[in-house]
């Protein structure tokens, strides 16, 4: 049986224009794992080669004019679900946020947003993450969800960020019914922030009809949102899992290919699809994850 390798990548990098040729340089990032898109398991796949990728916009192949592996420092914002349906979860979401800091490098700095009702930022961009894991083994449930306006404002947070790749952690149960904001709204502010979204998911065993349709279709919502970004979403189950999944979730942040390529484009602020796929050879069948597009600069 072949063994299943995913990609998670995001586009990254300002638009450069060139008035004569239209062209926008644009860079890809690129993190590569082993294991399933829903079972990450193993380590970084680190012997990639530019020969191994392919890159599409619009349809249309481009060529990758620069290829490099990168392991820089994180910017990453973690938000905190603390709404009433988290109320018998909010253990297992300590553990998997603690666990995830344990790889977390010296270099990487991070803030904390909580939401129920409403968010708020309750520790600022940190380097002692330590403060980060004290505030939600405190933290209490109850009230509503507004899981969207809570990426709104930590999207708004990260306009502080010193490192340049930038990530946002969610620990949530996924369901939302109190965000001023829609999903459609959300999804455009995340693909101009340039920012790649993973999720710690602490959902139920089982979502019977006894479940608000909200929370039901919360997996659903937050898995959505993480792939639309080229990020990934991790289920909590057992508490024997949590050191694995935070060792992967933090191995997705930090080992990336960067691509860049050159694609030529109008000035006219329109949506352009990404497709990045690689080429099986040795490493077996293969899963993409990434940003699915951008939109072009304005005139």
């Amino acid at each position: 049986m072949a063994v299943r390798r995913s990609i998670s990548a995001a586009s990254r990098a300002a638009r450069f224009r060139n008035p004569e040729s239209r062209k926008s340089a644009r860079r890809l990032l690129s993190g590569a794992h082993s294991g399933t898109r829903d079972v990450p398991s193993g380590g970084p796949i680190t012997n990639l080669t530019k020969e191994d990728f392919a890159l599409f916009q619009d349809g249309v192949r481009q060529d990758i004019t620069h290829f490099a592996q990168d392991d820089a420092p994180v910017s990453a914002g973690v938000l905190l679900d603390t709404s009433g349906s988290m109320k018998n979860k909010m253990a297992r979401a300590s553990a998997a946020a603690a666990a995830f800091f344990e790889s977390a490098s010296s270099q990487d700095e991070f803030f904390l947003v909580e939401f129920n009702s409403r968010p708020k930022l309750k520790v600022p961009f940190t380097r002692e993450w330590s403060q980060i894991i004290e505030e939600i083994a405190h933290a209490k449930a109850s009230g509503f969800t507004a899981l969207l306006d809570a990426v709104y404002l930590a999207a708004a947070e990260m306009k502080h960020a010193k490192n340049s790749r930038k990530a946002l952690i969610i620990l949530s149960d996924g369901g939302d019914n109190f965000s001023r904001r829609s999903l459609r709204q959300l999804r455009s502010t995340l693909v101009e922030s340039d920012l790649q979204v993973y999720v710690l998911g602490v959902y139920d065993s089982d979502y019977s009809v006894r479940h608000p349709s909200e929370e039901r279709r919360g997996p659903s919502l937050l898995d959505e949102v993480a792939l639309d970004t080229g990020g990934r979403d991790f289920p909590v189950g057992e508490i024997a899992e949590l050191h694995e999944i935070g060792v992967q979730l933090s191995r997705d942040l930090r080992n990336q290919y960067v691509l860049g390529y050159s694609p030529r484009i109008e000035a006219n602020g329109k949506y352009h699809q990404v497709k990045l796929t690689v080429l099986p050879k040795e490493h077996g069948q293969i899963h993409a994850y990434y940003r699915r597009g951008y939109y072009a600069p304005e005139q």
